[in-house]
């Protein structure tokens, strides 16, 4: 696939699916967080028709509400800590209920499916003499359960796009090559070799103030999936509301 496969493609040979992914903790295997010793990533898969009926408009309907605009984004971090624009968060206990209430009732609605790969980077740096970057491991995973599931949706041959959240130039340009090389089948690991041209994959890289409902949903969900991973036992709200919705879960190694 090529830089400018998009302007190629006719409105027919477009997939039915819009995607997008998020990550929780970082990739590095430097310096690993003890209490956090985890690298999560989730692609989150809509129907397009579903996207632009029903899941942009409750996110802009949840905004307006609390809000009174919807420019605000919805940053899992910042909730959990109620830092700015969430602040009103921790002044006023009734409305942060029902703010919790309105986010985890459009979590529970939202139709839509995941795949997700999670990496202990204890584990995995403890077993491989020279591990493999934990972002190239999650990214494959989820492209490999992805591509299987376009073709059992009848998306054969249809271009579908998986949105990254930009990180900076030299980030995005690295995780673009390792995509790219994936996609063309220049990547082969494990023991079943997945054919991603089947169903063509295009990455984009979106800044965070494109403020894109697919992209705020998809993080509000990639801690609560990394928690459960290596917390199986600690409650988990946010992970029990959307259990259902994540059809492949990998925890590597």
């Amino acid at each position: 696939m090529t830089q400018n496969a998009t302007t190629r493609c006719g409105m027919s040979d477009f997939s039915d699916y819009i995607v997008f992914a998020d990550e929780s903790g970082d990739h590095g295997l430097a310096s690993i967080d003890p209490q956090f010793p985890a690298f999560a990533l989730v692609f989150c898969v809509f129907e397009k028709t579903v996207y632009t009926d029903d899941i942009e408009p409750a996110f802009r309907k949840l905004k307006f509400k609390y809000f009174g605009h919807d420019a605000a984004i919805l940053h899992e971090r910042d909730i959990r800590k109620q830092a700015p624009p969430f602040a009103f968060l921790r002044q006023d206990a009734a409305l942060r209920d029902a703010f919790m209430t309105d986010v985890n009732a459009i979590m529970a609605g939202a139709r839509f499916h995941a795949y997700c790969a999670v990496i202990d980077k204890l584990k995995h740096k403890a077993r491989y003499a020279d591990p493999w970057n934990p972002y190239e491991i999650a990214m494959h995973f989820c492209m490999e359960k992805l591509s299987d599931r376009l073709v059992l949706d009848g998306q054969r041959g249809r271009l579908t796009h998986v949105l990254f959240e930009a990180r900076g130039r030299e980030e995005d340009r690295q995780l673009e090559l390792e995509f790219r090389r994936v996609a063309a089948n220049d990547k082969r690991w494990g023991w079943r070799a997945v054919d991603f041209q089947r169903t063509p994959l295009e990455p984009l890289f979106v800044a965070k103030q494109a403020n894109l409902a697919g992209h705020q949903l998809s993080d509000l969900i990639a801690r609560p999936l990394a928690l459960h991973a290596i917390r199986p036992d600690q409650p988990n709200r946010a992970y029990d509301i959307i259990a259902n919705r994540i059809w492949d879960f990998k925890m590597f190694p």
